[in-house]
């Protein structure tokens, strides 16, 4: 059975996750006196779940992907500023690592889910013209590494 509704994904669950405890952690004490931050990180970690719902609402494959890449994006940018907030005290090693961690596993997901709508797209593309889906020059695909980066399949 296919997923009916975007909050079923398991990315959207993972990012909106981080988004709440971003919040949480930006509305008090020494951090909520640096605006420019906050919206920094509130923007950033909102960005990725809203991008996921936004790419989901869409009816191609490709549009899909091309929303979950800027989710992707935001969530590596949340990763960031948890760094300089970590740098500036706002959050102590352990709560950095904690929220870095849950980036980080929003992000392998998101980025899964990416490749799996890059590839259907591929194979929808090649359908419409009449040849079969196959792995052929020119095509490029990426699997994730536990650790989120990206590696060329060859």
């Amino acid at each position: 059975m296919g997923v009916r509704d975007f909050k079923d994904l398991v990315c959207w669950q993972l990012s909106y996750q981080l988004k709440r405890e971003v919040f949480a952690f930006t509305a008090s004490g020494p951090v909520s006196r640096d605006f420019k931050y906050c919206d920094q990180i509130r923007d950033s970690s909102s960005s990725a779940p809203r991008n996921i719902a936004e790419g989901f609402g869409r009816f191609r494959p490709a549009e899909f992907g091309r929303f979950l890449s800027y989710a992707r994006a935001s969530l590596i940018e949340t990763r960031n500023h948890l760094r300089d907030g970590r740098d500036s005290g706002y959050l102590s090693e352990r709560e950095c690592s904690r929220l870095s961690n849950l980036a980080r596993a929003a992000e392998r997901a998101t980025t899964n889910l990416m490749l799996a709508k890059q590839r259907q797209a591929s194979e929808e593309k090649k359908k419409k013209r009449g040849r079969a889906p196959s792995r052929g020059r020119g095509e490029v695909f990426y699997a994730v590494n536990p650790d989120g980066t990206l590696k060329r399949q060859t």
